[in-house]
């Protein structure tokens, strides 16, 4: 792999250049163009977010001064601002959406795992909005004087990868995304308070799936049988049925409740759920890990470019979030293969330094020592990884 490449090229033989050329023949992504390819343009993306830069001029720039390199960092020699900015334009972004699935897809498999034990993967399914400048980005209307977009997505807990992802302006509710889901038999689903959509849970109970949700505080609920003995912290459990009318039609079977007494918080919770044969810990507990979907977004907005685009229209501002997603599986796969026992902030500092260097990957990561690295990156670094 190594024979003298820089370590930008030995990072993208961790990419499958065929299935990407695959999807572009699919989308006619190539079409007409001579020399800046959908290939080019997406290591080009890579690069930017790789290697931290803030804009479009700010990566050219980079570029720039690494000019005699581009052609063998397979960035190929028609790297432009304009070139640049006009493929982020035009290009269909389902080229990159597709391919940012393929690296999900395998990046899942790499870090497959079986943490809980339920027989199913185990996801948990949150947004996070993106604010924008409404007079720049004037198709993502939010309020009155505001834009902004919203990343739905459902995280895959046990591998910490997002499994499915999907983007609509903010002013879409979160109960809305629901439906897009690609629910499996047998998994387990965990929401918050924002999606008590009752029409879609049941749909999850239809399918032979199961889901733990945060009740709203105006929940009605009449109890029919009540479980006794009952673990410490456990204040109820019971099964029964919603008593609002239309609640108890889009949701026609019984439930379960389950309150549950947090002593590091010192407050009440109230879950839903059709899992009948979890303990009441369990549900809980799965409830609790629901936090690890926030940590990757303030992970994700931290270290990685989608809070500030390189261009303006919807399908640049798409074409940039996607190849984030990719660029987050890619160090996911390299964490995996190379064995690295390096948490994702260390490997993405040690690469966004690096990758102009003619150095073995391995010997990359062997020879850095970063010291008192999570007092530098703060509480917001999530346990990616490292079971």
């Amino acid at each position: 792999m190594f024979q003298d490449k820089y370590v930008f090229a030995q990072l993208v033989t961790f990419l499958d250049r065929n299935h990407f050329n695959y999807l572009v023949r699919k989308f006619g992504g190539d079409k007409y163009v001579k020399f800046f390819t959908c290939w080019n343009q997406l290591l080009t993306l890579m690069f930017g977010q790789l290697s931290n830069r803030e804009s479009l001029r700010d990566l050219i720039v980079a570029l720039e001064a690494h000019q005699k390199k581009t052609y063998h960092l397979g960035l190929g020699k028609y790297v432009t601002r304009s070139n640049l900015a006009k493929a982020n334009q035009n290009r269909d972004y389902r080229i990159f959406e597709a391919f940012a699935y393929y690296m999900v897809e395998q990046a899942r498999t790499k870090r497959k795992t079986d943490i809980f034990k339920l027989g199913g993967n185990i996801y948990a399914f949150d947004s996070t909005t993106i604010d924008l400048c409404l007079s720049v980005f004037w198709w993502a209307k939010f309020r009155k004087k505001k834009g902004g977009i919203k990343v739905h997505t459902l995280y895959d807990i046990e591998t910490q990868i997002p499994a499915f992802f999907h983007i609509t302006t903010a002013s879409v509710h979160d109960s809305k995304a629901m439906d897009e889901i690609p629910y499996e038999t047998g998994a387990y689903y965990i929401f918050d308070r924002a999606y008590n959509s009752f029409k879609s849970l049941f749909r999850i109970e239809s399918i032979g799936s199961y889901f733990v949700v945060r009740a709203k505080s105006n929940l009605q609920f009449k109890a029919k049988q009540w479980k006794r003995r009952l673990p410490k912290n456990v204040l109820s459990d019971a099964i029964g049925e919603l008593t609002i009318y239309k609640s108890s039609k889009d949701y026609p079977m019984q439930i379960r409740k389950v309150c549950y007494w947090d002593e590091e918080q010192k407050r009440e919770f109230t879950f839903l759920t059709n899992a009948m044969k979890l303990s009441p810990l369990q549900v809980a507990e799965l409830y609790k890990n629901r936090w690890q979907v926030e940590l990757f977004f303030k992970w994700f907005k931290q270290h990685l470019k989608i809070k500030k685009f390189w261009g303006s229209t919807e399908n640049a501002v798409r074409i940039q979030i996607y190849s984030a997603i990719t660029a987050y599986c890619l160090i996911a796969i390299i964490q995996h293969d190379l064995k690295l026992d390096r948490t994702t902030y260390e490997v993405l500092q040690i690469l966004s330094i690096s990758l102009t260097d003619k150095t073995c990957l391995s010997d990359l990561f062997n020879k850095t020592n970063f010291k008192n690295i999570k007092e530098r990156s703060g509480s917001s670094e999530p346990n990616l990884f490292n079971f």
